[in-house]
């Protein structure tokens, strides 16, 4: 579906085919804005740098693709040290925080 593309989304693999991290990067050529979205690395290969090698890889792919701009989300950053620290480690800076809302059915 538009605006996905399949050169911006980027995985590591482990050598017996084994997903370990992936994202999808969403590029906005309009506003040259890459968000990264989901981000996900699998528990059994967590806290050995392999995300934060996806997201420099990423990063660089968005930058050629034309980014100025990179977005990520870490909703409930709060509860989510490591990938607050993770991002944090690659460069990105707090812009926003959003409390989400729900209304449940009536």
């Amino acid at each position: 579906m538009w605006p996905y593309r399949d050169d911006l989304h980027v995985l590591i693999e482990a050598p017996d085919g084994t997903l370990v991290a992936t994202a999808i990067i969403w590029f906005d050529p309009v506003s040259r804005t890459a968000e990264f979205e989901p981000v996900g690395t699998h528990r059994a290969y967590r806290r050995q740098g392999l995300a934060t090698a996806l997201l420099w890889h990423g990063m660089h792919r968005a930058r050629d693709a034309g980014a100025e701009t990179m977005l990520v989300a870490c909703v409930g950053a709060a509860g989510r040290p490591a990938a607050r620290e993770l991002y944090y480690g690659v460069g990105f800076e707090p812009f926003a925080r959003d409390v989400p809302h729900v209304k449940r059915a009536p």
